[in-house]
This record gives C-alpha cells, structure tokens and sequence, in this order.
C-alpha cells in the first residue's frame, strides 16, 4: 500500500505559503505523516501512478486536479474536511460574501472523495446538510502527537524568560483572526491588569483580517510567529480558547499534551471529548468566560486537577492511539 498526501501549496515557492504560520491544518498533516510512519505504510507528498490512495487535505484547485487525474487511474480518494464553509467565512474580512460559492465548492469536491474524514461529529453533521452522503463521512480525530507536545520545564523557564513572563501566565495560541476571539481576550486582559496576557501566533495584514487595536492593554502581548510552539505552551499558565467557530479545535489538544487547565467558549464540536469540569472548563457566554477565569486565577486545586484531566485527554487522543482506527480504515478502502 502506498499513500500520497497532499497539502496544496505546502512544497509551492520553497514552502513559502506555509512558513512562520501554525495552523492546526499543518499540525494534522504532520500528524498524518508520523501515523504513516509509525504504521509502516510508505507515502509521498507529491502524486505518482504508483499511489494506491490519494489522501487531500485542502480541496482547492490543484488538489480538485489531482482527485480527477487520481480518479481517472481508479484510485481511491480520501479528503479531510479541515475546510467548511462555515469557518472559512470568519477567517478573512472577504470570505463571508463567498459564503455561498465556498459551500457549493466544497460539496462538489468532498462529494467527488470515497471517504471524508471528519475532525468531529459537528463537521460530519454539516457536511451532510450539505447533501453529502453519511456513509463516506467517517469521524476522525486529528490526533496530538503526546511525544512532541509535554510539559519541559527548561522550555518553560526559557520562554518565560524570553517574553518577561511573571506571576501566572494566561494565555492562548493561534491566528491572530476574529474567528479566534480576539476582542474578548483583550476585554479579559483589561479585566485583569494584574495578571499578563499572551497571545503566541501569526499576525495578518489588515488588508487580510481585521487589524488589532493601536493602543493594546500594557498587560498584553501579541508575540506573531513562534518557532518553539511547545515552548510557548509551557510559558503559560492557564490555557483559553475563544474561537466562536471550529472543526475540532487541535490547538486545545496541544495545550492538554502540556498539562494545562483549559478554558474555552463551548462549541458543538467539542461534544463527545471535552467534559466540563473534568478535561477543561466550558463557559456558555462571555459572562461565565470572564467567572471561570477568575476562579482559574485563585484556584490553585483546580488548575491542578483540570491539567491532570486534560493529560488523560490527550493521551486518549494520542495519533499512537489512534493509528489502528486509521490501519482498518485503509485496507478496507483498497
């Protein structure tokens, strides 16, 4: 058996389109590769006729090229479904008046696969209001690789040393979009002027996504782009994720690998996974955000006890753990 994963754009201009990004996208197609090693099944990233399965990450142009050329020579297709409508539309200021095309598109190409995986039961359940068939949909973690992503001490003390971090650390990692929730972090930094506030993750243009204030709280940070993710994992204390839209949210995964307590906005695809004062803490509203946050910040028990929970999460959701699911999945396909 041999697998061509395809990431569009990912070897296009020396890697250029995905240097100094960090996406969760790119997480998963690593992840991707670490699970065909570890199962001993070769695979290339560029399409040759000798593939069995074409594995496609992001369904744009080229890759609608390549599932036609691959379905032409009857091979089987497998497409991710990182992309929906729905989360396109709130990452740049554009998107939203192509909300219509974007999910037409999308269910002409996911509909062209054999099998789609889908990061959670919630992007299983819009891709088949879509009109997608439920029996090519199959529900497939993104996994967290529990063997990059762990709590380190000396890349704690280096961060923390690096960004000037004192005192507890809250904090959260990602694009620097809306979708991410990036007024109600700020609005909760200035709630806390005692305490600091960082923000590690790539920072767009304001030609592409609404710019960040001029005048930002004293007690936040933007940091753009950071090498060392693991690193800036473990410069925090407390992890929030704000996002108002996702497929699965790997960056939560991330933070659990590290042992942190968890905050976030609930969301439909956190169903099935994330257990409310067990793995994490799961606010309704911006009100229980800000009360959750001031019980994290005096609780030293409970931070204790919510990042023991989210390492058992992450264990659970280790690619290692995950990869037999993905060995059935493939030889039943070819």
């Amino acid at each position: 058996m041999k697998i061509c994963l395809y990431l569009e754009f990912y070897h296009f201009w020396g890697g250029r389109f995905f240097k100094d990004i960090g996406t969760g996208l790119l997480s998963s197609y690593k992840n991707q590769k670490k699970a065909l090693e570890s199962l001993g099944i070769a695979y290339v990233e560029q399409w040759d006729d000798t593939c069995d399965i074409l594995q496609i990450n992001t369904p744009w142009l080229k890759s609608l090229w390549l599932i036609k050329k691959a379905r032409r020579r009857g091979k089987k297709i497998i497409i991710w479904s990182h992309v929906t409508a729905e989360d396109a539309r709130e990452v740049f200021w554009f998107n939203k008046y192509f909300f219509p095309l974007i999910k037409k598109y999308l269910t002409y190409v996911y509909g062209l696969a054999d099998l789609v995986f889908c990061p959670s039961e919630y992007t299983k359940s819009l891709l088949v209001a879509y009109g997608l068939p439920a029996a090519k949909l199959i529900v497939q973690s993104n996994g967290v690789d529990c063997g990059f992503f762990y709590e380190d001490s000396q890349r704690r003390e280096a961060a923390r040393k690096e960004f000037s971090c004192d005192g507890l650390v809250v904090g959260t990692v990602g694009l620097v979009i809306p979708r991410k929730g990036v007024d109600n972090f700020i609005a909760l930094a200035k709630e806390h002027p005692e305490r600091q506030f960082i923000w590690f993750g790539k920072i767009y243009s304001q030609l592409m996504a609404k710019g960040l204030p001029k005048v930002l709280p004293v007690n936040v940070k933007f940091t753009g782009f950071v090498g060392d993710i693991n690193a800036a994992f473990n410069a925090l204390d407390i992890f929030i994720f704000l996002s108002t839209e996702e497929n699965q949210g790997m960056v939560i995964l991330e933070a659990a690998a590290v042992g942190l307590p968890i905050l976030v906005k609930g969301l439909p695809c956190y169903q099935g996974w994330l257990v409310h004062n067990a793995n994490c803490l799961i606010a309704k509203n911006d009100d229980e955000v800000k009360n959750y946050l001031d019980l994290l910040l005096v609780d030293a028990d409970l931070r204790r006890r919510l990042g023991e929970g989210a390492k058992v999460l992450a264990a659970a959701e280790d690619i290692k753990s995950l990869n037999h699911k993905l060995l059935e999945i493939y030889q039943k396909l070819v």
